[in-house]
């Protein structure tokens, strides 16, 4: 099977039963995406499949032959520089002990993606609404409920998206700008 994982191909020969999570922490050596729970129920393993944030504890890897993998290896430009998410994640001190970052951070370019396309939420006032949702505090909690951070960071990761939300370059990856 064949992954483009954070722009590159990557060819595996994998047993049916491995998970994308396992694929790339296991055979890929991309150890960003963390394994939680293992049951789908903390996002530690949230990383984008073809632009989609979803949880690779619950996806079968052979399932997603041929498929655009972004972990958090991926969100920074070539350069080094940071995904305007991951610096606003810094500015904002928007972690304790990291364990959930990486996962918080490719939901977060998610949610942002969904907002900007107009997507509602659970809490979205209008959700008849034409154009990007807007971010309020309530509506990115919302947007992230998702993913889980034992160390409470919730307002700072609040702070920081909200004000990464505001750069336009939020919503993509260095993945998709090198494309």
């Amino acid at each position: 099977m064949s992954l483009r994982v954070n722009g590159a191909r990557r060819d595996l020969d994998l047993d049916h039963r491995v998970t994308l999570l396992d694929a790339l922490r296991e055979h890929l050596d991309l150890t960003g995406s963390k394994k939680g729970c293992d049951h789908g129920q903390c996002g530690a393993c949230t990383v984008l499949v073809d632009g989609r944030r979803a949880n690779s504890c619950l996806l079968l890897a052979v399932t997603l032959d041929g498929c655009g993998i972004t972990t958090v290896e991926g969100l920074a430009a070539p350069d080094g520089a940071l995904h305007p998410l991951q610096r606003a994640f810094v500015e904002h001190d928007a972690f304790q002990c990291g364990y959930c970052t990486p996962g918080q951070l490719c939901s977060a370019v998610g949610a942002l993606r969904e907002a900007a396309a107009g997507h509602p939420s659970h809490v979205t006032a209008d959700a008849a609404q034409a154009g990007p949702a807007v971010l309020t505090a309530e509506e990115i909690r919302e947007r992230l409920s998702g993913n889980l951070c034992r160390c409470g960071a919730y307002p700072a990761i609040v702070r920081a998206v909200a004000d990464a939300g505001t750069d336009p370059a939020a919503t993509g990856t260095a993945v998709e700008a090198a494309v």
